[in-house]
């Protein structure tokens, strides 16, 4: 995203009192700002893309987030590939989120 101009934070969390994890309402790792947009993305494995994706569809403050047109979230599912018996490297699935 950086490489792409965009300005990027994490804003993911760890909570040390109870040992886990916070995502900025509930779904978001990184917030990302370029020009007059705003970005929120969750970052998974690529397994688990789907599994995100109904998380986050299940919130409302992504419902609420969505509702504004200069805001919107991505699912970046990471995963290695490449040719069998051959180097991997690193692949990012990107899925933008709708509400209808």
């Amino acid at each position: 995203m950086r490489a792409d101009g965009w300005l990027c934070a994490i804003v993911e969390k760890y909570n040390s009192f109870i040992k886990v994890r916070q995502d900025l309402f509930g779904f978001a790792d990184i917030l990302c700002v370029k020009q007059n947009e705003v970005l929120l993305i969750q970052t998974t494995s690529g397994s688990n893309v789907s599994e995100r994706i109904k998380k986050i569809q299940a919130l409302q403050a992504a419902e609420i987030w969505l509702d504004s047109p200069n805001r919107s979230i991505h699912v970046h599912g990471w995963r290695k590939a490449g040719p069998r018996g051959g180097v991997k490297k690193w692949e990012c699935r990107v899925v933008k989120l709708e509400y209808a």
